[in-house]
């Protein structure tokens, strides 16, 4: 990548900036969502708790899944921020953040030098703004960390591949970074970044029928190198688990992945299309457009490598049988890449909307996207907590107005004037959104509501917290929020905790009561209600009832 200049500085600046504005807010005040991201910051804490920075596990449980590069990265955030006492799951949230704003950065540094300065802001403004994006960037999972590895892998690799086309000497520079960033991206997530680079390349080998691409990689250096950083920890989790991590990981998670629909996420091919007009959003506008654009101008280099990053991966993708909307994220800056090429340099043909053609058909469906996210703003605390919240007509009425202005100019072709409002539009709506609107609607946050509770009454052994038993609620955020030694057990197993241990908790959900009482009943086991917590358990779709207990004597 060029050295910056001060115009360079000042657009790396502004984008830092951009992102500050849609990823902070939020960070702080969102509580760990389940299932996906409370499970992972869980697993770091006890990587922090016990010291053990090779084995990842939940509660007792070896969580033989994702490698432990986001765990490390987790761990060093919340060390260097001394949060590892707290339950504060902002600190995990770091990762992704940075990792989003890398992303981003990269986005504009290698846009410029694959297209133009211009094209390369345009692409990272996009792909910044995108709801996709900035959703992960909230979350302490792998998928904004392992984005920038993605970037940075197939940033290298098109610097590589236009200099090759032009016969041009490669240096060291690019291939150890691309080099550097699969190694990474491997102890991330597997095996993603590499697959994402592999169908690119043999994209373009197919299409150019030359194999000058593989030269400037420089495999006998790539490889070994990869293996460096690799290997210590492949090495380090098979000996502590006598092979039990990477069989586990092979037979319990990627293979029912790809072989069928694995824990009811299973969705028949086209899902990603459908679903692109929400999570490119507010980008999505122009998509459909932009991609026959590319499409026509393919025998550019720039046009043909993006093209060659996008459609084999959304295939294959679209080929798993598992569909997460969070997988095609690693597309998504060459999907900005070929949409700010639309904006800047499309022909008035590329962007019609005086027939039905591509440029109506996503605008139609951009415009709906956007009123339903408006909408669904104003009704989630009426549905969720049963309360109107003024502070939702804010982001509706900048829907409204947003709206007729990026209409306004899309009709009359201002394309680059419909962007910046749409960018606009975005920022005013999911910051105030993520920060306040969502936190605030208590329903939503059960193991937060049940935190609370235990605080307001129970009493602490020795200083530490009292250990909860929840019977009928097993979220791991409760495990997050209230300790690592909360026992997600059954109602008699409860009823047995509050027993054996008078400063104890035991949470039931409401239909279990009977059972839990039952099991008390003619042991002296006497238990006194302390507070009854209801909500919506949204990885369920259920509304449920909790009931608190404490032994009388406390």
């Amino acid at each position: 990548m060029a050295r910056p200049d001060g115009n360079n500085l000042k657009h790396y600046l502004g984008l830092i900036l951009l992102c500050l504005v849609l990823y902070l807010p939020g960070l702080t005040t969102l509580p760990p969502v389940d299932r996906d991201e409370a499970r992972f910051v869980q697993a770091t804490r006890q990587m922090l708790e016990s010291k053990d920075f090779v084995q990842i596990r939940f509660q007792n449980k070896p969580r033989n899944k994702k490698p432990i590069g986001i765990y490390w990265l987790q761990a060093a955030a919340v060390t260097i921020t001394g949060s590892s006492r707290t339950n504060q799951v902002w600190p995990y949230r770091l990762p992704s953040l940075l990792g989003a704003l890398a992303a981003v950065l990269l986005t504009f540094g290698f846009g410029k030098n694959l297209f133009d300065q211009k094209t390369g802001l345009l692409a990272a403004i996009l792909t910044a703004s995108s709801l996709l994006l900035v959703v992960e960037a909230h979350q302490a999972t792998t998928d904004a960390a392992l984005l920038a590895t993605v970037v940075a892998a197939q940033g290298s690799l098109g610097n590589l591949y236009v200099r090759a086309r032009r016969g041009e000497a490669v240096g060291w520079g690019m291939p150890i970074l691309f080099w550097t960033a699969q190694g990474i991206g491997i102890l991330i997530k597997g095996p993603i970044t590499p697959l994402v680079s592999l169908v690119t390349i043999l994209t373009l080998m197919a299409v150019d029928r030359q194999v000058s691409l593989l030269r400037t990689l420089r495999l006998h250096l790539g490889i070994p190198l990869v293996a460096v950083i690799v290997c210590p920890w492949a090495i380090a989790i098979t000996l502590a688990t006598d092979g039990a991590f990477f069989s586990d990981a092979l037979r319990s998670d990627l293979l029912p992945k790809l072989i069928s629909g694995h824990e009811s996420h299973g969705f028949l091919p086209g899902y990603y299309l459908l679903l692109v007009a929400l999570t490119f959003w507010p980008g999505s506008l122009f998509l459909g457009p932009a991609l026959r654009q590319a499409w026509k101008r393919r025998s550019g280099m720039g046009e043909r490598f993006c093209l060659a990053w996008v459609i084999p991966v959304w295939l294959v993708f679209e080929l798993i049988p598992t569909k997460l909307p969070h997988y095609i994220l690693p597309i998504f800056p060459a999907l900005s890449l070929i949409t700010a090429r639309l904006l800047l340099t499309g022909t008035k043909d590329a962007w019609d909307l005086s027939r039905w053609g591509l440029a109506r058909v996503g605008f139609v469906l951009w415009v709906l996207v956007s009123v339903v996210l408006a909408a669904a703003i104003v009704a989630f605390p009426v549905y969720i907590d049963g309360r109107f919240d003024m502070l939702t007509l804010w982001p509706a009425l900048a829907t409204v107005l947003l709206l007729i202005l990026t209409a306004w100019n899309a009709f009359r072709g201002r394309l680059m004037e419909a962007a910046i409002a749409a960018v606009i539009l975005a920022v005013l709506v999911l910051a105030p959104t993520l920060h306040v609107i969502m936190p605030n609607a208590d329903g939503l946050w059960l193991s937060r509501s049940v935190a609370r509770a235990v605080e307001r009454h129970g009493e602490s052994v020795s200083g530490l917290p009292p250990v909860v038993a929840a019977a009928g609620y097993h979220e791991p955020s409760l495990v997050f929020l209230c300790g690592t030694d909360t026992k997600l057990v059954n109602a008699p197993q409860a009823a047995l905790h509050l027993r054996q241990n008078p400063s104890g908790l035991a949470l039931i959900r409401e239909r279990k009561d009977d059972l839990f009482h039952k099991t008390l009943s003619g042991s002296n086991g006497s238990v006194l209600l302390l507070e009854t917590i209801k909500g919506f358990n949204y990885t369920k779709g259920k509304r449920l009832t909790l009931n608190l207990y404490g032994r009388p004597n406390k």
